[in-house]
């Protein structure tokens, strides 16, 4: 772990915040890869699937098309993905009882056993480098991680010049 930044001194420098964030998201899509690989599944079906566990979370189940946008896949994409996870019983399909048009994707009993006992080294490092802080770092950390999934959000949201 490296040291703590002296009080006083200047706050890490842009480069320092993209070199670490892009090697982050270099393990976890390394780890996701090895998922997907060792299950028998594509990349953007783990994709989905974490999407599905973001849905299921957060009090409100995805539907295909919200997936469909958040992947920024076609219908037909979403389908074939969707099949995959449900044929393989990683994911649930279940109809709105009180609209039958609307589909929600739901994370199958099965599904999450597998994802549990494969992903458990990683959670069980997240708690190891969580006790490095303190609660008020931590909640920093949350809000800066939020800060940046919003920015990315609104840049990935915002036409480029062509």
């Amino acid at each position: 772990m490296p040291a703590p930044s002296a009080p006083g001194s200047p706050p890490p420098d842009l480069q320092a915040f993209a070199v670490r964030l892009r090697r982050m998201n270099a393990e976890f899509n390394r780890i996701a890869q090895e998922f997907a690989r060792a299950h028998g599944l594509h990349h953007t079906d783990v994709q989905a699937l974490v999407a599905v566990l973001d849905g299921d979370g957060q009090g409100g189940a995805l539907t295909p098309g919200r997936l469909r946008e958040h992947l920024n896949l076609t219908s037909g994409a979403v389908s074939a993905c969707l099949n995959r996870l449900e044929a393989a019983g990683h994911i649930q399909r279940v109809r709105d009882p009180d609209d039958g048009r609307v589909v929600h994707l739901h994370y199958a009993a099965a599904g999450r056993a597998v994802a549990r006992a494969y992903f458990r080294p990683l959670a069980d490092g997240t708690d190891a480098a969580r006790r490095h802080f303190t609660g008020d770092e931590l909640r920093t950390v949350l809000r800066f991680l939020d800060a940046m999934g919003d920015e990315l959000s609104a840049v990935r949201s915002t036409p480029s010049d062509p």
